[in-house]
């Protein structure tokens, strides 16, 4: 917790992304659906009438860097408050100040870095402190804020969302850093278009990622009496690897698995291995998508190619004996399986039809004829009597009711015609005309 100041501009000690914050919006890269002119932020920033908000939006996007230049135009004490290094103590001493500040006509702007981090009781602290307009609350968040944020909170906070920056967005920024003052602006740095096209792709949308390896190439280039050169080698090193956007526990991760998922159903392949592959590669754990695999199988197949759900066990096995990175293809090899299956909904609708009526009707008894008679006792009560056995009929079929009567007629699966389910429902169709049949010769003998 610290009052906010000028940053440092010691070249040697302050990495080159703090040292080119801008410092206001007009010096602002991307975002220009919230601070391009006339837009609702940069009106509130400029006219210094903003109220609590969320920044939600991924890494190196300019979160903090809003709240710093909010903390320029202001009229308000700024206050910057990190969620990873404070706790309650911390949150109530800011609070107390705040409404000091507050009963003498002070506002207190509160900027809260990586607030998904706060707990619920943490977050409720902040509640009365906004309710009564002792603070102006403007939380950064890499977290889905309807997941990670109070709602009492939430709804007293518009959310803004940022976007990451597009390759031309850095591309500007770098080319800036090279020839400001606060960057390498005087020690004729050297670094072709392709050099600067490459780092903008490898930054994946993120501007201190972006400036973090522009650094890093630099100060790796070689040195001579004519400035430095960032050479073709020592670039490559830098970016020999980009640094994916996934947390296997935040938004992206369910995100990733979702369009996974409906890449298989929507049978496109291509997709389908796209997704996994950008899960793998940004460190999710192999196991982890072989079960999701295991389930798809019977949720969106099913019937309709059983065989699918011995794939995606094998997978799993596979990823389990082998580990990464060699389970890579026996997962590409079961999710283009998958992919390619006829589909069908059938089991997944009937668990899901069935699960209601257990949970919401009464709990029937289960039938006499189909309960076991094993004592005496149940004998005489009528356990197994009326019961038939299918094998000592020719047709292996019987007329039993196995439902309890308020049920009898409830239907819960429905196969479609897709794959091999179409010869399971031909099947079911005989089984349930064979029962029509012999209930009809019933009610003719009555």
């Amino acid at each position: 917790m610290e009052q906010m100041t000028l940053f440092d501009n010691n070249p040697v000690t302050t990495p080159l992304a703090s040292r080119l914050r801008p410092a206001s919006l007009d010096e602002f890269v991307g975002q220009e659906h919230l601070v391009g002119e006339g837009k609702i932020l940069r009106q509130l920033i400029e006219r210094d009438q903003i109220s609590s908000m969320i920044f939600w939006g991924p890494p190196g996007v300019g979160k903090t860097t809003l709240a710093s230049i909010i903390a320029g135009k202001t009229k308000s004490e700024f206050i910057n408050f990190s969620a990873v290094t404070s706790g309650i103590k911390e949150i109530k001493e800011v609070m107390n100040r705040a409404e000091q500040s507050r009963r003498v006509g002070i506002r207190t702007v509160l900027f809260v870095d990586e607030i998904h981090r706060f707990n619920k009781a943490q977050q409720d602290a902040f509640l009365p402190y906004v309710e009564r307009g002792s603070i102006v609350l403007i939380g950064a968040t890499t977290e889905n804020p309807s997941f990670e944020i109070n709602a009492a909170l939430l709804s007293r906070c518009r959310v803004f969302v940022l976007k990451a920056l597009e390759e031309k967005d850095l591309e500007k920024l770098l080319r800036h850093a090279l020839t400001s003052p606060s960057g390498f602006g005087g020690q004729n740095v050297r670094i072709s278009e392709e050099g600067i096209r490459a780092i903008a792709g490898f930054a994946n949308g993120d501007a201190r990622t972006a400036l973090n390896t522009l650094e890093m190439a630099v100060l790796n280039g070689e040195i001579s009496a004519e400035g430095i050169t960032v050479t073709d080698p020592a670039l490559e090193q830098c970016i020999s690897r980009k640094s994916l956007l996934y947390d296997k526990t935040g938004e992206e991760h369910y995100n990733l698995i979702s369009a996974l998922h409906k890449s298989m159903r929507n049978s496109d392949p291509d997709a389908a291995i796209y997704w996994m592959m950008r899960m793998l590669e940004g460190g999710e754990d192999p196991l982890y998508i072989a079960r999701r695999l295991i389930r798809f199988a019977s949720e969106d197949i099913g019937m309709a190619d059983s065989n699918a759900l011995s794939v995606a066990v094998a997978a799993y096995q596979a990823c389990h004996f082998l580990g990464m990175p060699e389970c890579d293809v026996h997962l590409t090899h079961a999710v283009v399986y998958l992919s390619m299956a006829p589909k069908s909904n059938a089991l997944y609708t009937a668990c899901e039809e069935c699960k209601k009526d257990v949970r919401t009707l009464r709990a029937e008894p289960v039938p006499l004829q189909i309960r076991n008679g094993v004592t005496g006792l149940m004998k005489d009560l009528g356990y197994g009597r009326g019961y038939e056995y299918a094998h000592d009929t020719e047709e292996k079929l019987t007329h039993m009711q196995c439902m309890p009567d308020s049920l009898k007629d409830r239907t819960y699966y429905h196969p479609t015609t897709q794959g091999q389910e179409a010869e399971t429902a031909e099947r079911l169709e005989k089984i349930k005309k064979f029962r029509l049949d012999e209930d009809g010769k019933k009610d003719g003998q009555n």
